[in-house]
């Protein structure tokens, strides 16, 4: 009986251990952005990666205090402190309208609120939808991209920009070299 277990399970076991994780799924295209405050200092990370399941946005940062945040793609690749104007409005090459509870919305940069704690993190892993990265239509288009937290909960309807408030945290697109 031992000798059946070895032959037959330890193949098994073997196969098993090389099967990947969703997260380990190989990306074709990923874009990151390290973001920043508008003293300049740092504020986390943000990851853009094309994969076969999908385009996923991934947040890791830390909020200036507890509380639910507005997030959105921006049209410009640029970052100018103080308010962050130069990265444009929200990008949207459909010219649709502001939010996903708005009836002509929503824009391709419209992304949900994120929550910081007490801790201030904000940690988030979303899948984008309608999304391209690179191309004339894509973020990282002639201009580039970028993504902005605001002040304030984007309330999902209000156009242009959901009542989200200030520019408190922006982070420019830039493409990842793959081995």
């Amino acid at each position: 009986m031992r000798k059946f277990l070895t032959f037959f399970i330890i193949p098994i076991l073997a196969s098993y251990s090389t099967l990947q994780s969703p997260m380990a799924v190989e990306a074709s295209e990923v874009i990151t952005a390290d973001l920043a405050r508008a003293d300049g200092s740092s504020a986390g990370v943000a990851t853009i990666s094309q994969r076969r399941d999908g385009v996923f946005l991934r947040l890791s940062a830390l909020a200036p205090a507890a509380g639910t945040y507005g997030m959105h793609l921006h049209a410009i690749g640029k970052c100018q402190a103080p308010d962050f104007a130069s990265a444009g409005p929200h990008w949207n090459p459909d010219m649709k309208q502001h939010g996903h509870d708005n009836p002509m919305g929503a824009h391709d940069g419209d992304l949900p609120n994120v929550d910081a704690g007490a801790d201030l993190k904000i940690a988030l892993e979303y899948k984008l939808t309608n999304i391209t990265l690179s191309g004339p239509t894509g973020l990282l288009d002639a201009d580039g991209g970028a993504i902005v937290i605001h002040e304030k909960a984007d309330d999902y309807k209000t156009d242009p920009s959901g009542n989200s408030g200030k520019r408190i945290i922006c982070g420019v697109f830039k493409s990842v070299k793959r081995n």
